[in-house]
Order: structure tokens, then sequence, then C-alpha cells
């Protein structure tokens, strides 16, 4: 039997989906949203803060989004805010991106074994427990299947100079995101963990040599080239595609092949 192709302009056509971290128009997020767009999807979009509102108020206006809202993981109740409106105006949700990390300066820059609790315990409270409340509010309005997304980085599996306790919070996230696949996969649910490779985005300044790390990644990866914003959102989209829908579990690597060199 030959397989039947879907239009991929309309590919996502009817299906609604959240994108949490849009900062600006170099963001992971927007790349995403961009092709979850093309493919016809409707977006709810959120941004983090007033001070962020202007750069994110126009994305989400040339995304046509019907859902635009304030979302800072730490303010009390914002997170069940946004799922409460999708459910009154959407009453479903088809899929969810989650592109949001934090750690405090004096935790990031430090060694891992300096951390003090407090930042350990925020850094993990954005970065990782955040994607599992999602998803914990996300599974009732996924009536029909659905996808989870979230965004890690090679820092969690191999020790990446400078990256530090973000590694650790990266581990813990792709480990909820196996767990969170299987609970949730006989309810037609995939979860992936998209991991790029270095990004010149806003989240990214806040490393120490970022500009190294670029430069190595570029010069070893076997594509010899960095990725884009458009190259992991094109990726993203396709798991979102009912054609991906045996996929769940794992981390899809966006980087050229640089995960796989020495």
């Amino acid at each position: 039997m030959i397989p039947v192709y879907p239009d991929t302009k309309v590919a996502l056509k009817g299906k609604k989906g959240l994108v949490v971290g849009i900062a600006n128009d170099q963001s992971i997020a927007w790349g995403c949203a961009r092709a979850f767009r093309a493919l016809g999807a409707d977006l709810a979009v959120t941004y983090l803060n007033d001070r962020a509102k202007k750069h994110v108020e126009p994305l989400a206006q040339a995304l046509e989004a019907p859902i635009f809202m304030p979302l800072d993981v730490m303010a009390e109740g914002q997170t069940e805010q946004v799922f409460e409106r999708i459910a009154k105006e959407w009453g479903q949700l088809d899929f969810l991106l989650h592109s949001i990390a934090f750690s405090p300066k004096e935790a990031l820059h430090g060694r891992v074994v300096d951390v003090g609790r407090e930042g350990f315990l925020k850094t993990m409270d954005v970065s990782c427990w955040s994607f599992l409340r999602m998803a914990h509010l996300a599974e009732p309005l996924m009536k029909n299947g659905g996808t989870m997304f979230t965004m890690t980085y090679y820092g969690s599996q191999m020790v990446v100079e400078n990256y530090n306790i973000m590694g650790v919070a990266k581990a813990a996230l792709e480990s909820a995101v196996r767990y969170a696949a299987a609970e949730l996969g006989p309810k037609g649910i995939r979860v992936h963990a998209i991991s790029p490779g270095p990004l010149a985005t806003r989240a990214a300044s806040g490393i120490p040599e970022f500009d190294e790390l670029m430069d190595k990644a570029q010069s070893k990866a076997p594509s010899r080239s960095l990725v884009s914003i458009d190259d992991v959102g094109n990726a993203t989209a396709f798991l979102a595609l009912d054609g991906a829908k045996l996929i769940t579990g794992g981390v899809l690597y966006i980087d050229g092949g640089y995960h796989i060199i020495d």
C-alpha cells in the first residue's frame, strides 16, 4: 500500500498548541512556533513579564495567537491560569512546548559541589519541575492524544565547561521525559526532549565563554555548521505530526552530529 502524505501546509490544521519560552525573535521557542504555525496549528503564546511583553507581543501577533498571557512559573497560580484559559476557550490541547530554564548567577557560575540549596532548588524548579507541572495540567486537555516537548542540551550527558549546575538540571529533565512518556503513552501522549546545538539565544548569554563553545561545536560537528532556530523548529514540528505517533521518550539531537564526536 502506498502511503498518503498530508499537505504540509495544513498538517497541523485544527491542532491547538501552547508555546512557552519566547523571549524575542532569537528564541528557540520562536523558531518552533513559526514551524507549528506554518503547518496550520493555532497557538497560545506566553511571555515572562511586562518587560518581556513588548518583545513577544509582535511575535504573537505575527502568529495570530488568540491566547496571549503572562507566565512566570515562579509566580503562584500563573501556570494554572494559562491552562484554565485554554480549557475554557479551546477545550483541548494537542501539543505543549516548554522552552524555559533558569539558574541564579551565583549557582550557574560556580562549581556544582558548591551550589547552595536555594540556588539548586530554584534551578530545578524552573528548569525541570515546571515541565512536569505543565505536563500534569496538559494531560486532561489532550483527550485524543498529543505531544509534549521540552528543551535540553548535551551538557546533561557530558561535562561541558561552564554549563555547571544546569547540566544537572537537564539530566533530571531528560529522566522526567522518560518517566512521563511511560506514564502518558497509554493515552496516546508522546513526550520528547529536544537537544539543539549551541545557539546564540538570550538564555545562552548567561553561560561564560559561550562564543568559544559555539566555535568548538562548529569546528567539530560532522556537518561543520551551527544550527538555527528554524532547524530546531522544523524538526520539533515534525514530531507533532501523526506520522511521528510512535516516537516518544527520547532525546532528539539537532546539533549537526556534534554529540557523536569525542
